[in-house]
């Protein structure tokens, strides 16, 4: 995402939580599901393994977030399962972090999987907070952590300052939602000039969860409206852990606000303030961040979600649709594209690179997978093009941290919600239909 809480953006397989002795797990080889890496081995053709490495997955596999840490971890196993967990000689070891969307104890289980299993890389996370106090024990061990979900323009901030000490968090999964807000703001002003949407006024309350991802989005949204000729009413930031929305849209209502607009990473907090929304008979117009970062996010909210704005990827393509089916098929449930699907993205790219480091540099350490990041991956050689939520997933030397945004490369459209379905409003030439005011 985060995000701090995104939520996932890393049931009936279990839950693990590292403890003093962290356990792991290999995963059990199942049939190649869609969106296998090009040039994966696959587990006929590979050779006998001879050596095994332990590689962390990071996640919020229980807390507020457990949903969306749930779909990484099921997202990232289909990924491993889909190359035998094998990556030339080396057996991968999965090691799983569970940060619980707190950064206390995302540290104390990431410093017990790195001294205590020896780790050798890690992969994503969610939660933008947890990636900043992460990014310390990255650096004092010189482990390398590829694609964390963590968004907030603090985990910028701290990896740009110093990326002699900070580069080992080498890359993000999801870039500041600064560069993502304006998509919203685009969407309305767009609408409003094509006369299809006319609010009241230009007045917008901002609100979100208290934490570096809600905060960093909110930052974003008020420097887009505000450059647009709108006004910042309020802006409301609530802990994670809130369910109860009915005094803030008590106060919207009051100041009757035509645009409401923020995010929250918690599937019971987004939740709970849209069905507030939809309690509360207001008409504004509600962006509502990380909403479909979660499958199941139209049986938490019904219709009180209907008209609400979102920019999430979605399952557009043939390959992108099978692997939804597959995943239903395997867990039971519905997967979310933000959370599942691009897990399952930069799951395969970090397979593709540990499968690149191996070609170059004949062995898979800590120290050539950071080399690789620093040759390969930040100056934009290696790139991943068999996706099933983003064409292309790259970096460059002026993007690192983040991945490289914009048509072609990483982006959200702009959807509207009605009756548990998305209609894609916005860029003009991904559109499927325009924005409707709520009636």
């Amino acid at each position: 995402m985060t995000r701090t809480s995104i939520g996932a953006k890393l049931g009936a397989f279990g839950v693990v939580v590292l403890l003093a002795a962290a356990c792991t797990d290999t995963g059990t080889p199942t049939a190649t599901p869609a969106g296998t890496p090009t040039g994966s081995e696959s587990p006929s053709s590979a050779p006998p393994a001879t050596e095994t490495i332990n590689i962390g997955i990071g996640g919020p596999f229980t807390g507020t977030s457990a949903l969306t840490g749930t779909e990484m971890k099921n997202a990232a196993q289909m990924a491993f399962d889909a190359i035998n967990w094998q990556v030339g000689m080396y057996t991968i070891n999965p090691v799983y972090v569970d940060d619980q969307s707190d950064p206390a104890k995302g540290t104390a289980a990431l410093e017990q999987a790195i001294v205590g299993q020896n780790l050798v890389a890690g992969l994503l996370n969610w939660n933008s907070s947890v990636s900043v106090a992460e990014m310390e024990l990255t650096a004092k061990y010189k482990i390398p952590w590829f694609f964390g979900m963590g968004a907030a323009g603090t985990v910028n901030q701290k990896f740009t300052g110093d990326m002699e000490k900070y580069g080992y968090w080498t890359s993000k999964g999801w870039p500041d939602p600064v560069k993502l807000t304006t998509a919203y703001v685009g969407a309305i002003n767009d609408a409003i000039a094509a006369g299809t949407y006319t609010p009241a006024s230009k007045v917008v309350a901002i609100y979100g969860e208290d934490t570096d991802w809600g905060r960093s989005f909110g930052a974003g949204l008020r420097h887009d409206f505000e450059a647009s000729g709108w006004t910042i009413k309020s802006e409301d930031y609530f802990p994670l852990t809130q369910t109860d929305f009915s005094a803030l849209m008590a106060k919207y209502a009051s100041d009757n606000v035509p645009i409401i607009a923020g995010t929250s990473t918690a599937a019971a907090s987004i939740t709970a303030f849209i069905k507030a929304y939809g309690e509360s008979g207001l008409k504004s117009l509600v962006v509502a961040d990380g909403l479909g970062w979660f499958g199941d996010w139209f049986d938490m909210t019904g219709t009180s979600s209907d008209y609400v704005l979102d920019s999430v990827p979605g399952f557009a393509t043939d390959k992108a649709k099978q692997f939804a089916a597959d995943y239903k098929a395997k867990y039971g449930s519905d997967p979310s594209a933000a959370a599942a699907g691009l897990t399952y993205d930069w799951t395969n790219f970090f397979i593709k690179l540990m499968q690149q480091t191996l070609a170059d540099q004949g062995a898979i350490t800590s120290e050539t997978l950071y080399k690789e990041a620093q040759d390969k991956l930040w100056t934009g050689e290696l790139t991943y093009t068999d996706g099933i939520i983003m064409s292309v997933y790259d970096f460059s030397p002026e993007s690192i941290p983040d991945p490289v945004v914009g048509k072609g490369h990483y982006i959200f459209p702009v959807t509207q919600y009605k009756g548990g379905e998305r209609t894609v409003i916005w860029p003009a030439d991904q559109a499927s239909g325009t924005l409707e005011p709520k009636p």
